[in-house]
């Protein structure tokens, strides 16, 4: 097991690597620069402005000081739009609220959409089965930009029970819409393919020995179906885990949340190039993270996947 991780660590980093000189050369050759505006800047100011932020360097020389910089000192460096603070101050200010409710909607996702998953495989073709592909159906069909403001007329305009947006500290009044908002769709994946594995899991030949041998219906399914059944879902959560723990820009914006999508779409507007290589060096970090974690519990449950 050990060796299995070493092997898939040394994909890891310099996939990594490769990310952040990707990501480089793409903001290096994008048009336009994070100082042009529509009145130039008279020449001598545009120097100085350059030779503070290295921009004056050759652009190898930028991108191995950059790069050096990540790697020893986790430092992204200073902010084009936010004159007085740094990358990793904007991460830091944005993440843990993204975090916060991207946390909480990859729980509710998993455990709601495992247990309904579960529930209709084992009571096919009842009204409980009919109830969760229904229900599945339906909020696959309602995306977070639809759902979000749905959820602000239901439960702000006409019951008034949660408030439209904010954040104020995370409370749970103002987490409540953001976590329904972003784990609805990916709480209707996870119940498909649930359901569909467990079906698969409970007609195979195993299964069949283990009913013919007399076993409780609940130790068939606690002992031998729910762990391989579990296979395709945990294959889905590394992709999906990134998407909810890093936010969703639709999420950000309409609740005000202050999180890193918000962040994001203002760089990406003053051409704030630092912040969103930042951000999407996170984000990249975080998705290799994720896989990585991914595979290690996919080889953990199913042994033959290390060789």
């Amino acid at each position: 097991m050990i060796s299995y991780i070493l092997r898939r660590l040394a994909i890891a980093v310099p996939t990594i690597l490769i990310l952040i000189v990707f990501s480089f050369i793409l903001m290096y050759t994008a048009p336009g620069g994070p100082f042009n505006s529509e009145r130039p800047l008279p020449p001598e100011v545009m120097a100085n402005i350059e030779a503070k932020f290295g921009l004056d360097q050759p652009v190898w020389k930028q991108m191995l000081d950059y790069i050096w910089r990540i790697v020893t000192q986790f430092d992204f460096g200073p902010s084009f739009q936010y004159t007085d603070r740094t990358v990793n101050d904007v991460i830091a200010q944005g993440f843990p609220v993204t975090l916060t409710y991207g946390a909480w909607s990859a729980f509710a996702a998993f455990v709601v959409g495992v247990t309904l998953g579960t529930f209709a495989a084992i009571r096919q073709n009842t009204w409980i089965d009919y109830f969760a592909v229904g229900t599945s159906i339906g909020a696959q069909a309602l995306p977070n930009f639809v759902m979000a403001p749905i959820l602000v007329i239901i439960f702000t305009l006409w019951l008034g029970w949660l408030p439209g947006g904010g954040w104020n500290g995370g409370q749970w009044n103002h987490v409540i819409m953001p976590v329904i908002a972003l784990s609805t769709s990916y709480m209707a994946s996870i119940t498909r393919i649930m359901r569909s594995s467990m079906l698969e899991v409970m007609n195979s030949n195993f299964i069949r020995t283990a009913q013919a041998k007399g076993l409780p219906m609940r130790t068939v399914i606690l002992r031998h179906a729910f762990k391989p059944a579990l296979l395709p879902v945990i294959s889905y959560l590394g992709p999906a885990m990134v998407g909810m723990v890093t936010g969703s820009v639709v999420v950000d914006i309409i609740f005000s949340t202050g999180g890193m999508g918000q962040f994001f779409v203002n760089s990406a507007f003053n051409r704030d190039y630092a912040v969103i290589m930042g951000i999407t060096i996170l984000v990249g970090v975080l998705t290799v993270a994720f896989n990585l974690l991914v595979d290690i519990l996919y080889a953990w449950i199913d042994p033959k996947i290390r060789y």
